[in-house]
């Protein structure tokens, strides 16, 4: 049905007066739950179903979406995108993959990116919801869960376009998550966990959910201001993927093109210790960052970002490498309303050969963080600081809960001076252990 409505819609911008042009069609359905004092507290269904047609006039482009199906809207619709094309500026990089470049739609089901049970009821979404509260409330220390959660959503794809690509794919989430809310005299603390997977069989249980939620609530009670000063920071691996998250955007092939990036002139330099490496793998099997191919309808590989230290490639799109003057890595992403940009799939750090425990000892003294408020991070010079919590550590060992502090540095001196645990979760999409950095200024009391 997705793909027989995106060959429609591609003919009829083709007869509108389009040179060129592609559909990106998006099927989704979700539901959530939301409980609270083992009352349902919320509930939310959604069933959509849209279409993003692009067209190009020469080297001019335009992007229409829409979800009326009807012969006369999708007419409309095509029209619409011919006419604003014609009016829009000359983009001398825009225009779509030659036939050479285009992925072939092979065995996708390898992939495993959707469940094909049955979906489940809201009733059995709302009893995985009250369990994993259940459990949360077993931890005498807490005072109430601010919510627990559970949900269901199935999309599928589908991508068309006029020169000769066509091929799409379904994808299935689970997800379930748990809020509490701890009590001390000096007042309330909130913490969480939470976990969503392709798979309903993959999800962690409701016990170790609601269980590890109240524990973490619990253990900031009676935070404190650290003192201001230089300090070693641990960042728990909670948090950690943030770090690796910045130096992604910074070889951002849109960013790169602009002029805009810290990394500009970093291609074949150190960014990380020469023994680590950052691998994205957008084939792993069950996990929420793999596809097949982008919206461009360009494969997606395999490839080395960082090579022991090294930074060797870009992140690009068709737009971003023809600026840039190279090959597109296959990392185009879009909406239905919205031309594409490049982004990341997975990623993995390599990891390190100690425990996070034997961090925090080698540490001594510093800050281990577990989470992040706020961001003011500089594009252009890698200047980092950012509101933070967690706990004061002393004698390598976790002291007491800290809050009200901001950790401040430069990107640059903390990525090439990390060190790894080896405690990354293997089933994410950003596949990062806890991180140390040596130094950075912690702003307190």
């Amino acid at each position: 049905m997705l793909e027989t409505i995106c060959q429609k819609i591609l003919e009829c911008a083709k007869l509108a007066g389009a040179d060129e042009a592609d559909v990106l069609g998006i099927n989704g359905t979700s539901t959530s739950i939301e409980v609270r004092k083992q009352t349902l507290e919320q509930i939310e269904r959604s069933e959509s179903k849209e279409f993003g047609l692009r067209v190009f006039i020469g080297k001019r482009q335009a992007v229409v979406s829409g979800s009326d199906l009807s012969d006369p809207s999708i007419k409309f619709m095509a029209e619409r995108a011919v006419d604003m094309a014609k009016a829009a500026p000359i983009d001398p990089y825009c225009g779509l993959a030659d036939k050479s470049q285009l992925a072939i739609c092979g065995n996708i089901n390898k992939f495993e990116l959707s469940d094909e049970r049955d979906e489940p009821d809201p009733d059995e979404l709302e009893d995985i919801a009250k369990e994993t509260e259940n459990f949360a409330l077993q931890n005498t220390s807490l005072d109430q869960v601010e919510a627990a959660s559970a949900g269901y959503s199935k999309t599928a794809i589908h991508l068309c376009a006029s020169n000769g690509f066509n091929g799409g794919y379904s994808k299935t989430s689970f997800s379930n998550s748990c809020v509490a809310i701890a009590r001390s005299q000096s007042g309330l603390e909130r913490d969480y966990d939470g976990d969503t997977r392709i798979f309903k069989s993959d999800l962690r249980s409701p016990e170790e959910i609601g269980l590890l939620a109240a524990e973490r609530a619990v253990a900031r009670l009676e935070a404190r201001k650290p003192k201001t000063g230089f300090y070693p920071v641990l960042f728990d691996e909670r948090i950690s993927s943030s770090l690796i998250g910045h130096l992604l955007s910074a070889t951002n092939g849109a960013a790169i093109a602009r002029g805009s990036s810290w990394l500009l002139h970093s291609r074949g330099s150190m960014v990380l210790p020469e023994n680590l490496s950052i691998i994205e793998d957008p084939h792993r099997r069950r996990v929420s960052g793999s596809r097949p191919f982008d919206v461009e309808g360009i494969e997606t590989k395999i490839r080395k970002i960082v090579d022991n230290g090294i930074l060797c490639d870009w992140t690009t799109d068709l737009s971003s490498s023809r600026k840039l003057n190279l090959q597109s890595t296959g990392n185009a992403a879009r909406g239905t309303g919205g031309i594409p940009t490049p982004i990341n799939w997975n990623i993995s750090l390599t990891q390190g050969a100690q425990s996070k425990a034997e961090l925090l000892k080698d540490m001594n003294c510093g800050v281990l963080v577990t989470s992040m408020i706020g961001s003011t991070i500089n594009p252009n010079t890698g200047d980092y600081s950012r509101g933070a919590s967690g706990f004061w550590i002393e004698n390598g060992e976790v002291q007491y809960p800290i809050s009200e502090l901001t950790i401040a540095g430069n990107l640059n001196h903390m990525l090439t001076k990390m060190i790894p645990a080896n405690d990354a979760r293997q089933y994410v999409s950003r596949v990062v252990p806890s991180l140390l950095v040596d130094g950075m200024t912690i702003a307190g009391s």
